[in-house]
């Protein structure tokens, strides 16, 4: 069939939608809906809760959701009332408050010069020289440096003097004379590195209390910074026996050291009745640092220490490192949960029991301390982590330290402890266990306090048991 014979459908034309004589629309033509509006019209929605009565029992539904909510609500505001009531919040009276404003004060701060590693093989020599001990814009410096390689490479002899009539201030020999000797078989040296350690023992003591120490922490590998409190008398016994408190260590070494660098840092008891059964280990805590280190900038270290607790902090009480309670029913020998014998076969006995107290040995007066150290062989330092350059069972481990200081000493660019303030306060709020057995609830000791009446009470019981002690002891 020719292509002008072929058949072609009609198309229909739209037309448009005709008026009807009222206003309204007309019906739509016949024909193919090309656009149609799904828009719901006003008088189309279907709207069921106005046609049908409400049931009464329905509101219930709304009524009691609210109920439940509102009772939570006053549950949980009562439990947080509860818990903010039963805070501790004691009375302190300030001890020391020092800012350096007025220099280094040798009447508050004792430099100790010695030689002998401190118990912990410690690779530094303790002095008060100015390059090592400083104040500089109102902040103290406690730097290390390198030792004059003079000393350290020839025969020498380091004599620091006997106590009193020289600069050491150790009590032995081994604290106060080292040397070098360069003779074949021979590895002794004089301490390769130079630092500095001060204490308040002669001026700021305490016995329970607040401790706040505002420090820049150091730089560099093997650096050993340390806030730390030891006992001012050995009341139950030598080391551990009377008790230490870490504040705060760390180490110098940057985030990527295995035992955690600049951006850890830890706190501890030590506690025990011999040196073998040191149980630091059940009261100590770590904190890491997030996003930053605690050699960047200034930041609060503390302790706050009572009778019924102790615990440390960074920057504010929320920020716990370590807490310890100290609970009337389990004493801290029962804690430590010794041995009967020591490795020798010596029976061990509990030096703590007499005075019946479960905080014993924290129960005494502690003096500050505030060093930087460096390297040591007492394990703060794990032999084959991150390049550890000796071994702590080494008799050379000082000279092996020495030998790889050109490994180490670059990484020095921050080698020293910088302190904005310190601030010793003592409780001075009474007796807490002795307030405890008389039956007084909070509030009412609280108030008792405030009025001056309980604490001359708890002085004169204070008194009265330490004496108690002290005969029993003799």
């Amino acid at each position: 069939m020719p292509p002008q014979a072929m058949s072609r459908p009609e198309r229909v034309p739209h037309l448009a939608k005709a008026k009807s004589p009222s206003g309204g629309r007309s019906e739509e033509p016949p024909g193919p809906r090309y656009f149609h509006s799904r828009r719901v019209r006003k008088d189309q929605v279907v709207k069921p809760w106005t046609k049908e009565p409400k049931d009464p029992k329905e509101k219930w539904v709304t009524i009691i959701p609210l109920i439940g909510l509102s009772v939570g609500l006053c549950v949980a505001a009562f439990i947080i009332w509860d818990g903010l009531r039963s805070v501790v919040n004691h009375k302190y009276c300030m001890v020391l408050e020092e800012d350096w404003s007025q220099g280094f004060r040798s009447d508050i701060w004792q430099a100790e010069i010695k030689v002998g590693g401190f118990g912990n093989g410690e690779f530094e020599m303790t002095t008060d020289a100015s390059e090592n001990l400083f104040v500089n814009g109102s902040h103290l410096f406690i730097r290390a440096t390198l030792q004059d390689e003079e000393l350290v490479t020839k025969n020498n002899m380091l004599d620091l003097g006997p106590k009193g009539s020289g600069t050491c201030t150790g009590s032995s020999r081994r604290e106060c004379v080292a040397a070098t000797n360069t003779t074949a078989g021979n590895s002794s040296i004089v301490p390769p590195v130079l630092s500095a350690r001060i204490n308040t023992k002669a001026s700021a003591r305490i016995k329970y209390g607040r401790v706040e120490v505002v420090a820049k922490l150091p730089k560099g590998d093997w650096l050993w910074p340390a806030i730390w409190m030891m006992p001012a008398n050995d009341t139950y016994g030598p080391w551990p026996a009377s008790g230490e408190i870490d504040v705060v260590e760390s180490r110098g070494n940057n985030h990527t050291y295995a035992q955690g660098g600049d951006n850890v840092v830890s706190s501890a008891l030590h506690w025990g009745p011999d040196l073998d059964n040191d149980m630091w280990w059940r009261t100590y805590h770590r904190r890491t640092a997030r996003h930053t280190t605690y050699s960047d900038g200034f930041n609060t270290f503390a302790v706050e220490w009572s009778q019924k607790y102790l615990f440390t902090y960074v920057n504010n009480r929320l920020m716990q490192v370590l807490y310890t309670p100290f609970r009337e029913k389990e004493n801290m020998w029962r804690r430590g949960s010794f041995p009967h014998a020591n490795a020798n076969g010596t029976e061990l006995k509990d030096p703590w029991g007499r005075t019946g107290r479960p905080n014993t040995p924290f129960d005494h007066e502690f003096y500050l301390i505030i060093n930087l150290a460096v390297g040591g062989t007492n394990g703060w330092f794990k032999d084959g982590k991150s390049g550890k350059p000796w071994l702590d069972t080494s008799p050379k481990a000082n000279k092996d330290f020495w030998e790889a200081r050109g490994q180490w000493y670059p990484t020095w660019t921050q080698p020293y402890i910088e302190v904005k303030s310190v601030r010793i306060d003592q409780q001075c709020d009474g007796d807490e266990f002795e307030a405890g057995s008389r039956g007084m609830d909070r509030d009412q000791r609280e108030a008792e306090v405030d009025d001056g009446v309980v604490g001359e009470a708890m002085e004169k019981a204070n008194d009265k048991a330490e004496g108690e002690d002290k005969g029993k002891m003799v």
